[in-house]
């Protein structure tokens, strides 16, 4: 979005000399970096101009542990992407969901991209132990506060999302953001009767061709035992901007758990290879249902049938 456009090509050599990320912060922010870049192939200047834009994150209460100038000049690829990951909790998320941690008594995020799993083994000094506990407890509200939106956004139509992993498998959960911003974008019915795959492409596209998010994945990246958790996260979250209105019960209470009440069941004749049967009987007892259900998901404590005359 920079006037001109910049183009990164390798993020961890692109990076180096700060340009990149001075212009990522101005976009992000609002606020004008760029007049401080300096360009030059001399190491000191780059250092600075990382410097810098370091700094503008500290004064924006983005608190980082363990990375400085000299580590992102060189390319340290753990560090530069625990940057990353932070600048994408802070502005995209954290800021989006209302910014939930103003009550807290420290606004720092984690450092490493991994998160709550940040390996935090290294020796290292009674303070740096506390900052650091308060960041992953930060981030974690921050991605529960997102779930909890997800949850209240996709349960209305039978969609249950119990993570940013494996839940987003089979498409289906995409699919119901897209029809909570406009109904008329997505047919569940007709997606319930598609593969991963399939939902999984009509997702990206229409939400990249009709609402201008951004595709920054693909089905193969989704389709997987394990989904990268910080990659939904960060996609997730685009759509929260086509959300301008959001109500204040979104953003209750982060840590109070939410029951999923309901979840579509595919009902086919011919059950698929990762599919298990379950009997479902009525609450009158009086009609029986045999449906197919993930064997990865665990079984819906309730079941709502759609057009049971069909």
């Amino acid at each position: 979005q920079c006037k001109p456009p910049l183009k990164v090509k390798d993020l961890f050599i692109d990076i180096q000399d700060g340009k990149i990320l001075m212009a990522l912060l101005e976009v992000l922010s609002g606020q004008k970096l760029m007049h401080e870049y300096k360009s030059s192939t001399h190491r000191i200047f780059r250092l600075n101009n990382i410097a810098k834009a370091l700094k503008f994150l500290e004064d924006s209460n983005v608190k980082l542990v363990s990375i400085d100038a000299a580590e992102i000049a060189d390319g340290n690829s753990s560090l530069v992407l625990g940057l990353i990951w932070n600048i994408i909790l802070f502005f995209q998320i954290k800021e989006l969901t209302g910014n939930l941690n103003r009550n807290s008594s420290s606004s720092s995020l984690s450092s490493g991209p991994s998160g709550p799993e940040s390996d935090t083994s290294h020796p290292s000094t009674p303070g740096v132990e506390r900052t650091m506990s308060v960041t992953v407890k930060d981030q974690r509200k921050a991605i529960r506060a997102l779930l909890i939106w997800v949850q209240r956004k996709t349960r209305k139509y039978g969609v249950a999302v119990q993570d940013f992993a494996s839940s987003w498998r089979s498409g289906l959960a995409f699919l119901a953001i897209i029809k909570a911003i406009d109904c008329t974008l997505v047919d569940m019915k007709q997606a319930l009767e598609k593969s991963a795959r399939e939902n999984l492409e009509d997702a990206f596209s229409i939400a990249q061709n009709k609402l201008g998010v951004p595709r920054l994945l693909e089905p193969e990246d989704i389709m997987v035992e394990s989904p990268d958790e910080q990659s939904i996260v960060t996609y997730v979250a685009q759509f929260l901007e086509h959300f301008p209105e959001l109500e204040g019960e979104d953003f209750t209470d982060p840590d109070k758990e939410l029951p999923i009440e309901s979840t579509y069941v595919h009902i086919k004749d011919t059950p698929s290879e990762k599919e298990g049967k379950i009997l479902i009987l009525s609450e009158s007892e009086e009609n029986m249902y045999t449906v197919n259900h993930e064997r990865s998901h665990p079984a819906p404590p309730k079941v709502h049938i759609h057009d049971t005359l069909e």
